[in-house]
């Protein structure tokens, strides 16, 4: 058997009786899902992660969650890093929902504006919120206070 014909080892990851499957992750952002959700903080159970796994659309992440379920505020901020991403909720070894998720016009207290005299950076009592738009390629979030646009590392501004 030549070097060419060397089967390739399959790697299986263990299935969840119940939990959640973030699948179709922006490659390179699974680490960042893993924040928004509060991870390892927030989970009891197993968790898995796929980084740069290949697809029939170029290359994702996935994230396996066991005994959690996403709420919307979650998948909301998945969103914003992630716009191709699905949710498959596990019921017992079984895809119970599938979804896509679904980018919000308006995020509120969800990103920290990057203009520092932005009056949602100040002590008043002010919650950012940015209206959300896409290009075709990115995200887009403008402030409605101050207007200043956040379109690349999304993920390093999220509260």
């Amino acid at each position: 058997m030549s070097h060419e014909e060397t089967p390739v080892p399959e790697i299986r990851v263990h299935p969840i009786k119940n939990g959640t499957v973030i699948d179709h992750i922006t490659a390179g952002q699974a680490l960042n899902v893993l924040n928004i959700l509060n991870i390892p903080n927030a989970a009891s159970g197993v968790i898995s992660i796929i980084i740069n796994a290949p697809s029939v659309h170029g290359i994702k992440d996935v994230v396996k969650i066991e005994g959690r379920e996403l709420n919307v505020d979650e998948v909301d901020k998945i969103s914003l890093i992630s716009p191709k991403a699905t949710i498959n909720i596990i019921r017992n070894f079984e895809v119970s929902e599938k979804t896509h998720v679904h980018i919000p016009e308006i995020v509120d207290g969800v990103v920290k504006c990057i203009n520092p005299n932005c009056i949602s950076n100040s002590n008043e009592p002010v919650s950012s919120k940015f209206t959300v738009s896409t290009d075709g390629q990115r995200i887009i979030l403008r402030c409605l206070y101050c207007e200043r646009i956040i379109s690349e590392d999304i993920g390093n501004h999220l509260l």
